[in-house]
């Protein structure tokens, strides 16, 4: 389904029943992200702010359901596009024998061109009005969390072009305002426009650089999708639509933009320029991204409709919007993975509590012994897929969309001292646990049944672990420990999570060992350990604090079964690392909290917003986790 415009959109969602409207004045700065927190985690509607300070409505978590994310891409649920392009690739791979096969293909190849971008002569919708003296200030724009480094804009879909062959790319990626007329713009080394920026660099030219808001919401999600080069985003966007996207020329650079867009911002980048210090920035990993330095963007033309609305989004501790982006990238590519590269695949999930990068679980159907080891390895050296810090693939029946269910079978299926493989490679320039920026280790996990080639030479595995549930006097023992939660034992899970609060080097390699002389723990495969402040019965956020503080190969250890008959074991260090007791020398962030003035104004304020029954602030659960320090974390005392 083609959306005429957002504001159509808008309308569909409002009759749907999956928006409000808040006609009460909320501050861009930190209390629209306060709003927006409480009601995303409790999958809320899209909320439209209608009294931003500016001239302009905002609007935002438009996306954040799988429903509305469905509704944004114009199906019923997101596995039907995932279809579409299942029945497209066949039709395309299939063999063509006969003259009469090639010619049943051309409506197929008519269709296709029908989703390529065209352009239109005169000026689109998104220029109705130019503003005289271009002013990006006048947009309600998002200041998300305390240490941030300024109001950034959260949803722009960001075109450049290489200076060699014109080809284009979208984009999207954070900016942050300086002023009137100047933002950074946030790209990491291995995106397409880091590489065209570069290009430019070699040549000694400007690089013209176009941002558009709004539009059809399918422009936003084609500008995060991980297209091979020299896809055009903007042709997947016309697939989505079954509509192309029409493109009108820009007023002051050589570009084309959407001409249904709501805002677009024209401008330039001077390869030859100092980069600009950039961040804080509260990202989607719950964490801050702390400051470096990026390019300067230099605006040179600002137009919009007369009726625009400002569309933005925030990213945090998950779950956010971001999570029904990735879950619909996880969809719709499963069939071209599968098609193109790893046939075996079943399904893929990327569960939110990995935020992306982090945590990827495959199911294969499995035909010769290692098959699990040959798809790891295949998608590690994929795409985007090569950032994934931890791997786990299973086969069989197991119901990959359900977290017990493929916790019991990894248990059941796996031996820490056999079935693990670490490894290192390039990491998201976001995992702020790796040693150096960008490089770390990576963990793959073989919870698939094994074969009898696979068992040939060890133990029997046992697949009963107990409950492990007498732990009494275990933290008396060990007065560092704060918290253990051994619930998952009682499910036949095998891993146990204990917060502790480290005092001296070595600490965790000290300690596990002598947990697992104590019969309670002698039937644990996986021991986790986690930071003092938090409360490990979350599991949740257990799983999510280890899969961003860990780097698999680096934090982790072996130990061998005290005695025959018992599994071995693997241990993980999930804590904050620091230089006095790991050598770690990085800067560690901070988690994302709001701060207590805008919990209580917005505490405050509820009842006017027309929002339903109140919603405590989750930022009050992670306040009490907070090191001192703001964005940098100095130590691991709470604030």
């Amino acid at each position: 389904m083609a959306y005429k415009d957002q504001n159509h959109f808008i309308e569909v969602l409002e009759r749907a029943g999956e928006l409000v409207r808040i006609k009460e004045y909320v501050n861009p700065e930190l209390e629209i992200t306060e709003i927006t927190d409480r009601i995303s985690k409790q999958y809320g509607p899209a909320l439209l702010f209608e009294n931003t300070g500016k001239e302009f409505p905002l609007l935002i978590n438009s996306m954040g359901t799988e429903k509305r994310m469905a509704m944004a891409l114009g199906v019923e649920k997101l596995d039907d596009l995932a279809g579409q392009i299942e029945q497209l690739f066949q039709t395309f791979t299939s063999p063509k024998n006969s003259f009469i096969d090639k010619l049943k293909l051309l409506p197929q190849l008519g269709e296709v061109a029908s989703w390529m971008p065209k352009t239109i002569s005169g000026k689109g919708a998104c220029q109705e009005v130019v503003m005289k003296d271009p002013d990006i200030t006048r947009f309600p724009i998002l200041k998300c969390w305390p240490e941030d480094g300024g109001p950034f804009l959260t949803l722009p879909v960001i075109q450049t072009k290489d200076p060699n062959t014109g080809q284009r790319n979208v984009g999207l990626y954070r900016m942050q305002v300086f002023g009137p007329k100047l933002t950074a713009m946030h790209w990491h080394r291995h995106k397409v426009s880091a590489r065209h920026f570069n290009e430019y660099k070699k040549l000694g030219k400007r690089m013209p650089v176009v941002v558009s808001l709004g539009g059809d919401p399918s422009y936003a999600y084609s500008a995060t999708a991980p297209l091979p080069d020299g896809v055009d985003e903007f042709m997947l966007a016309g697939f989505i639509r079954k509509k192309r996207v029409e493109l009108v020329k820009c007023l002051t650079q050589d570009m084309y933009v959407p001409a249904d867009a709501d805002i677009i911002i024209e401008g330039y980048i001077d390869p030859q320029e100092e980069f600009i210090l950039e961040g804080p920035f509260g990202d989607h990993t719950g964490y801050y991204s702390l400051a470096d330095y990026y390019p300067k963007f230099h605006i040179t033309a600002i137009t919009h409709r007369k009726d625009a609305i400002y569309p933005a989004t925030i990213v945090g501790i998950p779950p956010q919007e971001d999570a029904w982006i990735g879950k619909a990238t996880e969809r719709i590519f499963l069939a071209p993975i599968k098609m193109t590269m790893v046939p075996e695949i079943v399904d893929m999930v990327l569960p939110v509590e990995g935020v992306f990068h982090n945590l990827c679980i495959v199911k294969i159907k499995k035909d010769y012994p290692g098959q699990a080891l040959k798809v790891m390895n295949s998608l590690w050296g994929a795409g985007q897929m090569m950032f994934t810090k931890m791997m786990i693939v299973v086969d069989g029946e197991v119901d990959i969309h359900n977290n017990l269910e493929v916790a019991q079978y990894i248990s059941e299926n796996t031996d820490p001292l056999n079935d693990l493989v670490f490894t290192q490679g390039p990491t998201d320039v976001l995992d702020h646990s790796c040693s150096t920026m960008a490089f770390g280790g990576k963990l793959g996990i073989d919870a698939t049944k094994k074969l009898p080639e696979e068992l040939a030479g060890r133990a029997s595995l046992s697949t009963q672990h107990g409950t492990s549930t007498e732990i009494t006097g275990v933290i008396e023992k060990f007065p560092e420990i704060r918290g253990i939660n051994n619930t998952l034992m009682q499910r036949n899970i095998s891993i146990v999570f204990i917060s502790i609060e480290k005092n001296k080097k070595g600490h965790i390699k000290e300690i596990a060992p002598k947990l697992f002389e104590l019969e309670s723990f002698s039937d644990v495969k996986v021991l986790i350990f986690l930071e003092h402040t938090l409360d490990v019965s979350d599991l949740a956020d257990a799983v999510w604090r280890f899969a961003n503080n860990v780097d698999p190969k680096r934090d982790h250890f072996i130990i061998e079964p005290a005695r025959d008959g018992e599994s071995g074991h693997v241990v993980f260090d999930g804590t904050r690392k620091n230089k006095e007791f790991d050598g770690f020398t990085r800067d560690w962030p901070n988690i994302l909290a709001s701060d207590q003035q805008t919990i209580s104004r917005i505490d405050e304020i509820w009842d006017k917003l027309g929002l339903g029954p109140f919603i405590e602030s989750p930022s009050k659960k992670y306040r009490k986790q907070l090191y001192t320090g703001g964005a940098v974390a100095l130590d691991q005392s709470n604030h």
